[in-house]
């Protein structure tokens, strides 16, 4: 008898730390922030202007600094930011290693498979990064076949260009890499967001300039693991207040002189 109620206990404590196993997968997202009082934010750190270390303080700061901390508030948590290298990025919002990311992550069709995303709260475009002297017309994509193309490596742009067949797509592990060949002509052009286009002509001091603007908007969104529709909820509507109340705009403003939640066309 001592034996089987031995076994019987044994039994009814797995069948327990099953069921509390699976309460703690079953649980949102939001319920874990919540009781952990924190965020987890994660950004590549070295992404001027949207998030990057401050030369004299050392301190992470930028556009998606300042909305990570605009969204923790609304969500009555502080945020704890984590920087890590783009390229293993999502691979670590898969592992639970943080629980968003806000780094301009494009929404697409491949990445809304692996994960679920927020509204959109950065509408842009691309556009052409060409030597001051160039004299070629690139008003497309597909018009620079037969050309050299840099762009960074990961980005949506390096699969945009390489759905063009014929284009000599070059990639950067960053944009001084691709610029600095762009200015010495080892590639024709470059291609990024033109939010950020400008930014890196003024910081670069290279003979370049901005050229054509093309394709569809580009959709920014936060992504985040499956299966929490608690905190995508709490989320967007964090996302929402932040929109009409202004302070996202007051942001937006403060690192580009306009609204990027607005698309360009209605600038």
């Amino acid at each position: 008898m001592a034996t089987t109620l031995s076994k019987l206990s044994k039994i009814a404590a797995a069948v327990l730390i099953a069921g509390v196993t699976l309460n703690a997968f079953a649980a949102d997202l939001l319920d874990t922030v919540k009781t952990r009082g924190t965020l987890k934010v994660a950004m590549e750190g070295n992404y001027p202007p949207f998030n990057f270390k401050d030369p004299k303080s050392g301190e992470l700061t930028g556009f998606e600094v300042d909305v990570a901390k605009l969204l923790a508030a609304k969500l009555g948590v502080k945020p704890e930011f984590t920087t890590t290298e783009w390229s293993g990025i999502l691979a670590g919002l898969g592992a639970g290693k943080y629980d968003v990311i806000l780094n301009q992550v494009g929404i697409t069709e491949a990445r809304q498979k692996a994960f679920d995303f927020s509204q959109p709260y950065t509408l842009s475009t691309a556009q052409l990064i060409v030597r001051k002297d160039e004299k070629r017309s690139f008003p497309t994509l597909e018009s620079l076949k037969g050309y050299k193309l840099g762009l960074g490596q990961g980005t949506n742009f390096e699969q945009k260009a390489k759905a063009v067949a014929g284009i000599d797509v070059k990639t950067y592990p960053g944009s001084p890499e691709y610029l600095a060949d762009l200015a010495s002509g080892r590639i024709d052009a470059a291609l990024n967001d033109r939010l950020l286009v400008g930014y890196l002509l003024k910081s670069s001091n290279l003979p370049l300039k901005a050229g054509a603007t093309f394709g569809d908007i580009d959709k920014i969104g936060i992504p985040f693991q499956k299966g929490n529709p608690k905190f995508e909820a709490a989320l967007n509507k964090a996302l929402d207040e932040i929109l009409k109340d202004g302070s996202f705009k007051q942001v937006s403003f403060k690192w580009f002189g306009f609204d990027v939640s607005k698309a360009p066309s209605a600038q």
